[in-house]
């Protein structure tokens, strides 16, 4: 695969942003990074900044890519996500709502969320968002209503808070509003998972999805970094393998479907804009660090806040970009859909690739991880668990 890197010029830059809006004209779902945070957590990899910066000029950045890439296809789905999107000022989020209603086909749009934190909930924050009649769904970070496990990320909020930001986020006309939970944090038992999971008991029907990961040791992180200095020890596998049937047991007693490895809704709650993600549709991403997809080509903005800010105040987005192969395709195809409950279609699946694919999961089928029907391979739900695993022994060459 080929790596190009736009040529910081005028020139270079408009002839990118031509061709780039040819391909891109297709595409209804819109990403925007906003990669501040209050401080850094200590499982975190994403490109974030910790601490006070001045915001202002990324916003003007932001919505100069925001014009630069408008597409004439209606949007379906916008999802602000960091970072914390809710660090951002009622008037910096109001240019950047504004930017886009003036240069996006909005007619069919289906939903728009914001990522947050507890502690910026307030009822007066909440109300402003919703006076801008524009974002109908809301995700909130909570990632353990238990004061040990914050404390052990470097969390800001509070159980306490976080009860409250739901509260408020309910009571301020959120119908759509979603949690996020994390399993296998540094000390943390089969018990206190159950105690999560009874806390969004708690709530009633104010949440309608929940995103339930499993901690993943960045490289890049602190808790990497705790970890090697013996300061911090995880849960072993057998232990987080138990919080996901757990999870199961409680999803099905509680009216929440699983639809992708670690998603989980009431009926007709599945995340719209992540969904795509999943099946493959097109998308644009704006902000630093902010990836992109047009079937054909993978995007990524540079992940460096200043370089960002410097080269759309020069007239051009920093970025680089991969042309795809085939096999680029199908590996991606099947990493994605495997972790989906519709699993991997075969009738997406390239001919020459067909047979190989085919002999790779016959003994994830055997051992009972796989489910092949006519249509498709379905993962079941310990299957699910492994997901990704499975995927990578099926990539092809």
């Amino acid at each position: 695969m080929s790596s190009i890197l736009i040529p910081a010029t005028n020139e270079g830059f408009a002839i990118c942003c031509e061709t780039f809006l040819v391909y891109n004209s297709h595409r209804s779902v819109l990403y925007i990074h906003i990669p501040y945070c209050s401080r850094k957590c200590s499982y975190c990899g994403f490109y974030s900044l910790a601490g006070k910066h001045d915001r202002d000029d990324y916003v003007d950045a932001l919505c100069f890519e925001l014009k630069q890439r408008a597409v004439v296809k209606p949007l379906k789905t916008i999802y602000f996500g960091g970072g914390t999107p809710s660090l951002l000022s009622l008037g910096q989020m109001e240019r950047i709502v504004s930017t886009i209603r003036e240069h996006y086909d909005l007619s069919q749009l289906q939903e728009v969320t914001i990522e947050a934190n507890p502690e910026n909930l307030g009822n007066d924050y909440l109300a402003s968002l919703g006076s801008m009649d524009f974002f109908n769904r809301i995700s909130i970070g909570v990632q353990s209503f238990d004061d040990n496990d914050l404390r052990a990320i470097n969390r800001i909020h509070s159980s306490r808070q976080a009860f409250e930001a739901i509260n408020n986020a309910a009571s301020s006309g959120f119908d759509n509003i979603s949690v996020d939970l994390i399993m296998g944090l540094p000390g943390q038992s089969c018990d206190s998972w159950r105690d999560n999971l009874a806390a969004i008991s708690q709530m009633g029907d104010k949440i309608k999805h929940l995103s339930c990961y499993e901690l993943t040791v960045e490289e890049n992180s602190i808790l990497k970094r705790q970890i090697e200095m013996g300061r911090v020890t995880l849960p072993d596998n057998d232990v987080v393998a138990s919080m996901y049937d757990i999870l199961q047991e409680w999803c099905v007693d509680n009216n929440f479907e699983q639809y992708e490895v670690s998603n989980y809704c009431r009926p007709g709650y599945h995340s719209r804009h992540n969904s795509r993600y999943w099946d493959g549709t097109p998308y644009i991403g704006c902000g630093a660090a902010a990836h992109s997809f047009d079937s054909d080509h993978r995007r990524w903005n540079a992940a460096d806040v200043k370089a960002y800010i410097s080269g759309c105040m020069n007239g051009e987005v920093p970025y680089e970009e991969e042309l795809l192969t085939i096999r680029d395709h199908v590996n991606e195809y099947v990493m994605t859909s495997l972790r989906t409950v519709e699993g991997m279609a075969k009738a997406k699946i390239p001919s020459e690739y067909a047979n190989v694919i085919g002999k790779k999961i016959q003994p994830f089928v055997n051992e009972g991880l796989i489910v092949d029907t006519n249509e498709a391979y379905k993962p079941t739900k310990e299957g699910l668990l492994h997901a990704d695993g499975i995927a990578a022994s099926l990539f092809v060459d």
